[in-house]
């Protein structure tokens, strides 16, 4: 874990090492300080000589700025080195989460991600500020403190060294038994943030069904029971700050005993005793900074498991050797293919065994839950199959590059998204070098220009987030327009026209047929008039293939076509040869 955070630390490392240098320099500055008020006591009050006073006192003046300066200098690298080496987190996760595949993505949920995007990269940016400030500082102060406290008194250093084993113990036992509680409250942050999520995404259904009570408690439930985690950890952690009271206080009144006993036997001078005393005051300070930071280590250990989890995770979908980078044509074939999201779960798809030409029309029907969207979604391999294979242009999947095969295959999926910007910077994720002119194109084969341009701004209006300005059948038109502009060798429309209504949904497939007959069309629909003058049609029952044909051939020998045709068409509609 250590070493995967570390080499995101990058081009910060220069600071990275100034940092805990500027905190030793500081430490030295401070050590020092007390020797000259010993010396300032010794030698000058108690020998009345007011020259060594004043030296002293410009000595210990010009040691203090020093120490200021280098202790500025220290909290400003560690700003920079922790601010940039958070940064460089947050950005190698976002392009790693890029690289994964739809099954690496099912493993974390969106909520997950964003606490590790957010919070968890907070808490190990705030651990390693302090890491390179204190941790060098403190355990440096601490040493340097003892050694100079044995220098004047062994007798006295023992006594520091006693309370530090006490100490070190208790600390011990007390992190031990809180380390445990922070990943659960991590855990308890995924589900907070995944109702918060849930709520904003889908706030018009609740209004809709007023259900903003029961998100209300569902939230304070999980508000709650965050909350009762971190008073747990808190509670456990509280026991810190009294002990550090106890062992400060019973340090002091051991070296006011022992010190006074020994000036009065002549043992130790007085300059050297509040020399001890500053020594001491600086030991128990810095053994409070030691306590900050296993506390701020326990909370950024859990984090950072969380974190390496995300940037460990190897996408399931990666490049062969020697990836092809072209795609010849459009053409589909499908050889006994099986697929199964999980390698140990029940296959949702078993045996497909198709041969599609390029430029062909293919309808897919299916009831709920047949594997329709799991079929199509093989095709630009945003799955792999887990038996047999899936060729595009005659070429197994698996051999193409990833960026080329989903640039030779466009898919209008079932759930249309559409991101904050103009209707022309929402098309240009087809195509990012695409003209106005093509832009417009696309938009009239699908049907959308009919709405665009009854904006005032037309083709330079703004989509909500979401397209939430925006109709069903709107959204699913621009998506379609949008994955035209791709000039993809393979459409693929997943139940993408179910909001528009049926003449929209004619002039749709007309233009398509007209304008764009080269393209391997992949159409999955509800509706028997959105695929019955397809060239052939997949008809899926429970992830296997129950018809394949022409709307004719399938109408006259398929049971399951038969009763989704009957249940849709009006028996006023119907020709005589059909019933």
């Amino acid at each position: 874990m250590i070493r995967t955070l570390a080499s995101h630390i990058k081009e910060f490392k220069l600071t990275a090492i100034l940092t805990p240098l500027c905190m030793i320099g500081e430490v030295v500055c401070e050590m020092i300080i007390p020797l000259m008020i010993a010396s300032l006591v010794d030698d000058g009050v108690l020998a009345g000589d007011l020259h060594h006073v004043v030296m002293m006192a410009l000595a210990m003046a010009a040691m203090s700025l020093l120490g200021l300066l280098l202790g500025g200098a220290g909290a400003v690298f560690a700003a920079q080195s922790s601010t940039g080496f958070a940064r460089n987190l947050r950005q190698a996760m976002f392009e790693h989460i890029q690289t994964f595949s739809f099954a690496n993505i099912d493993k974390f949920s969106t909520a997950g991600l964003v606490t590790r995007l957010t919070t968890d990269v907070t808490n190990v940016q705030n651990a390693f500020q302090m890491l390179l400030r204190m941790c060098f500082r403190a355990p440096v102060s601490l040493i340097v403190a003892v050694v100079m406290a044995w220098r004047i008194s062994p007798r006295m250093a023992l006594i520091f060294l006693g309370v530090l084993a006490f100490l070190a113990v208790c600390l011990f036992f007390i992190m031990g038994s809180t380390t445990k509680l922070f990943p659960k409250v991590f855990k308890k942050y995924d589900e907070l943030n995944a109702s918060v999520q849930e709520n904003v995404s889908a706030i018009r259904v609740v209004k809709a069904y007023v259900r903003e009570g029961f998100e209300t408690d569902k939230f304070q439930k999980a508000s709650a029971n965050l909350y009762n985690l971190f008073v747990k950890a808190e509670n456990r952690m509280i026991l810190t700050m009294p002990l550090m009271q106890l062992c400060m206080y019973a340090c002091i009144l051991l070296v006011s005993w022992n010190g006074a006993h020994m000036v009065i036997g002549g043992e130790l001078s007085t300059g050297n005793l509040m020399s001890l005393f500053t020594y001491c005051s600086n030991i128990l300070m810095n053994l409070m900074m030691v306590a900050m930071i296993v506390v701020m280590m326990t909370m950024s250990a859990a984090a950072g498991k969380r974190i390496c989890e995300v940037l460990d995770e190897k996408s399931t979908l990666v490049n062969g050797e020697e990836p092809l980078y072209e795609v010849a044509d459009g053409s589909i074939d499908f050889e006994h293919a099986a697929f199964a999201y999980r390698a140990d779960g029940h296959e949702v798809l078993s045996d497909i065994d198709l041969h599609i030409p390029a430029g062909s029309t293919v309808g897919i029907l299916g009831g709920t839950g047949s594997a329709k969207t799991s079929l199509v979604q093989l095709i630009p391999r945003l799955y792999d199959v887990t038996g047999g294979c899936v060729k595009v242009g005659g070429v197994d999947v698996r051999r193409y590059d990833l960026e080329t095969l989903r640039g030779a295959v466009a898919m209008v999926l079932q759930k249309n998204v559409l991101f904050r910007g103009t209707i022309y910077e929402n098309l240009r994720w087809g195509d990012a070098e695409a003209t106005d002119e093509q832009c417009q194109e696309v938009c009239r084969l699908a049907c959308a220009d009919e709405f665009i341009e009854t904006f005032p701004d037309r083709y330079d209006s703004m989509v909500e987030q979401g397209g939430a300005n925006l109709s069903g059948g709107q959204k699913q038109r621009l998506c379609i327009a949008r994955a035209l502009l791709k000039q993809p060798k393979v459409l693929i429309l997943d139940d993408s026209t179910s909001a528009v209504d049926t003449a929209t949904d004619a002039k749709i497939r007309q233009a398509f047929a007209e304008k764009i007959p080269g393209v391997t069309k992949l159409i999955v629909a509800q509706r028997i008039s959105s695929i019955q003058h397809a060239d052939r049609i997949l008809v899926l029952d429970d992830g296997r293939i129950s018809g394949w044909g022409t709307h004719e051939e399938l109408l006259a020998s398929n049971p399951i076509y038969q009763e989704v045709y009957h249940s849709q068409i009006r028996p006023e509609d119907m020709k005589g040869g059909e019933a």
